[in-house]
């Protein structure tokens, strides 16, 4: 289905001189953000990308916050960063002139030994996930085959990167099971319609975890133990919902149960902790984030923590499982970085993006409106009211999906 978003800036004063609508405006342009947060082994410390120097590069900030420091210094834009699980290295993506070719490279965590891990050509590569005992780290990549993306393992140790997978069209792995035998493929089918398969790398056999018909979209991740696949599945139903699937002693997946859902809303992301234990549910909630927290073992949610923002995404746990990590973002609050502390459900704000002249108390708060379509069908969207007299200075920006 075709989709077409419109966000719209209010002003909260009307401005005198079209001079200062311009300062205004190139003021929220500028608005920093800082974004893809990844614990240290030890979780005192957090990678992060941020453009509060010009160009998005990595920094890394204590975990109870403090001034940040610097990692990388690119001409080009860092796109994600990843630490190493057993700390030594930060995986992460650049894309030369900002384009699409993006290079996958490793660099210690304080900037040294950095060496990129692909081509450097016009190939297009996705930075992928580590392994658990941080010995390989998987990529994607169309060096072999321009119309598609392949999953690609790396050997940190040897430096040698082997192809795993071959696809016709966009995959690659979203998870390695911790035994070092198996990985989770997510491969797309076309816009809206994927499918998942356990791979068995030594042998490159492929099981299909997500048989379906018609247009399903579908997310996974192992379970400790590796017998079970937790799910982010619409499998015969509108929203989607959190469920999972069991693995036989032949690989072969059971039917998907569904573990959490929402009529009211569908699951945006989720992420494990280390030991298995809890699962983070982030639920799209007509284009708000809400999230839970939620017991693998009880199959019920422990808690839901208020937000302090209306948007989140980019979850993950320390490994101790005490802090949750995301990114944080709404109308009156730039992208930072906040940690949620479990045993007390209290929200930190780790990182402060810049935001000069921009007064955040000034900005516009949204409110829900809910209406119906020709046919009947609730629809719903944000609305930006904007305070003070007419007539509005405004900002139209739309974008078409």
């Amino acid at each position: 289905m075709r989709k077409l978003f419109a966000a719209v800036l209010f002003l909260s004063a009307p401005l005198a001189f079209s001079e200062d609508l311009e300062r205004s405006v190139a003021a929220m342009v500028r608005i920093g953000f800082c974004s893809n947060p990844s614990f240290s082994p030890d979780g005192k410390r957090i990678a992060f990308v941020s453009n509060m120097t010009g160009t998005p590069q990595i920094f890394t900030v204590a975990t109870a916050g403090g001034w940040p420091e610097q990692v990388t210094a690119f001409e080009d834009p860092v796109g994600a960063v990843s630490w190493s699980p057993e700390g030594s290295w930060l995986a992460f993506s650049l894309a030369p002139g900002g384009g699409m070719n993006q290079q996958v490279y490793l660099a210690r965590p304080d900037g040294s030994g950095v060496k990129r891990l692909t081509d450097g050509g016009k190939e297009t590569n996705q930075l992928g996930v580590w392994a658990r005992d941080g010995r390989a780290l998987s990529l994607g990549s169309n060096r072999r085959d321009g119309a598609a993306i392949d999953a690609y393992l790396y050997d940190v140790a040897s430096e040698r990167m082997r192809l795993a997978v071959e696809n016709r069209g966009i995959g690659g792995f979203s998870d390695l099971a911790r035994d070092g035998k198996r990985a989770l493929l997510s491969r797309l089918v076309s816009r809206g319609d994927n499918n998942l398969y356990v791979v068995d790398l030594a042998t490159a056999k492929e099981t299909l975890l997500t048989p379906h018909e018609g247009p399903g979209s579908f997310g996974g991740s192992f379970s400790r133990d590796g017998r079970t696949v937790y799910l982010a599945s619409n499998k015969d139903r509108d929203r989607v919902a959190f469920a999972r699937t069991r693995l036989g002693r032949d690989g072969g997946p059971g039917p998907i149960e569904v573990l959490a859902e929402r009529a009211d809303a569908e699951l945006s992301d989720f992420e494990i902790n280390d030991a298995g234990t809890k699962a983070a549910l982030l639920w799209n909630v007509a284009g708000r984030s809400e999230i839970e927290i939620f017991d693998l073992k009880t199959g019920k949610a422990l808690s839901r923590p208020k937000l302090p923002a209306e948007i989140a995404g980019g979850l993950t746990f320390s490994r101790d499982g005490r802090l949750l990590a995301m990114t944080l973002s709404g109308a009156a609050t730039p992208s930072d970085v906040w940690v949620l502390e479990l045993p007390t459900a209290r929200f930190r704000q780790v990182t402060h993006s810049p935001h000069a002249g921009v007064d955040l108390r000034r900005l516009v708060r949204p409110e829900l409106i809910r209406f119906q379509a020709h046919d009947g069908l609730e629809l719903s969207g944000w609305l930006y009211r904007p305070s003070g007299a007419p007539p509005y200075p405004m900002v139209l920006s739309f974008h078409g999906g």
